[in-house]
């Protein structure tokens, strides 16, 4: 008796950069077409803001689709990382009119992540049968009520970190492990550019680090968690503007900093090599993350099934083994090394063609207020 045949789907998946473009075909999860497109910083330069990027990284997109052969045309569903919009529950959102207008404003924030969902909607509106989707974007809100204060009324703790990887990962060792996440207690610490560490209960990241602009450990590119006093005298040193202090808080803070660069790599060959200020670096940042999984592992109560480490740093032995010995104690440890943010959302994608996963609307009935 012959098997039916497994309907074939064709999805596209987009994901904005600082400094890049990543995009992926796939036919259900089997990748046909993998691009990362470089935005030379000269080109990036021209724009005055992020968003006025839009046209010119959507032609990029076309132009490499139509140079690899790929038909649009065919497409059955296109999926985008999402931007900073406003704080909402995890899952997989529509691209309505609202969610366009926030990412335009900009009003939470500009970050070249804003531009995936209006290039993914813009694409699909010329296709016949194609639909646009962003999945678990950086604003994610799951935090328990205890979790947003922050020890003054003006101030709240805000829920933003790597949602999508964290996710998708979280999710793919609860297969592994024949369980369902929602039957999980995870931490995970995505390992990259920033850090973010979450702590998932039961399906939910109840407590996570702000990894955008404040909290945490530091990372290659952001101080994370800074002295409080220093830092207010700091802004209002003579001279100083409040671009100086955010570029301090990401971008030029970290490694970037201590070391004059922000790629990882760079600073664990010269850990390699015998560079004792570069190891020094890198044991403060992996000490720093280490501290933050124990945190966590208070927040869930000592009830720790795995701590899982991803995102690019993890490929780093040395980093990888010092976070181990400090906290081993508390669960297995699990690698998961590097970030497949596309996969995760060609994976998301699939769900909705195949009826398994129902996408939300970008309103407030889904919205965290």
């Amino acid at each position: 008796m012959l098997k039916p045949q497994t309907m074939l789907h064709k999805i596209l998946a987009i994901n904005p950069g600082s400094t890049s473009t990543k995009i992926a075909v796939y036919h259900n999860s089997k990748p046909i077409f993998l691009k990362t497109i470089s935005h030379p910083a000269e080109e990036l330069r021209k724009f005055k803001k992020i968003g006025d990027q839009y046209i010119y990284r959507k032609d990029h997109i076309l132009k490499e689709l139509e140079q690899s052969q790929i038909d649009i045309q065919k497409l059955d569903v296109i999926v985008a990382r999402g931007g900073l919009l406003r704080p909402i529950k995890s899952g997989v959102y529509s691209i309505n009119e609202q969610m366009k207008r926030d990412l335009r404003k900009g009003e939470l924030g500009e970050h070249a992540s804003n531009l995936g969902a209006l290039i993914a909607d813009e694409i699909a509106q010329g296709l016949d049968k194609c639909r646009a989707y962003i999945a678990d974007p950086v604003v994610v809100d799951e935090l328990q009520d205890v979790a947003r204060f922050s020890g003054h009324p003006k101030f709240k703790r805000l829920s933003i970190f790597h949602a999508l990887n964290q996710k998708a990962t979280a999710r793919a060792y609860s297969r592994l492990m024949n369980h369902k996440y929602e039957e999980l207690n995870l931490i995970i610490a995505h390992l990259g550019g920033g850090v973010s560490v979450g702590a998932h209960c039961k399906g939910k990241v109840i407590d996570v680090n702000q990894a955008l602009d404040g909290e945490g450990p530091f990372s290659p590119e952001r101080s994370g968690t800074l002295p409080a006093g220093a830092l207010a005298r700091y802004c209002f040193e003579p001279g100083v503007t409040l671009e100086d202090v955010r570029k301090i808080i990401t971008g030029e803070g970290g490694y970037m900093a201590y070391m004059n660069t922000n790629n990882a790599y760079e600073v664990e060959l010269m850990a390699q090599d015998g560079n004792r200020e570069a190891e020094l670096i890198q044991q403060a940042m992996s000490y720093q993350i280490g501290k933050e999984i124990g945190a966590l592992a208070a927040v869930l109560k000592g009830h720790v099934d795995a701590i899982i480490l991803t995102g690019g740093i993890s490929h780093n032995p040395m980093v990888v083994e010092y976070i181990k010995t400090m906290v081993s104690f508390i669960a297995p440890v699990v690698i998961y090394p590097g970030e497949d943010e596309l996969h995760a959302l060609v994976w998301n994608g699939l769900l909705v063609l195949k009826g398994q996963l129902e996408p939300k609307e970008y309103d407030e009935t889904n919205m965290v207020l």
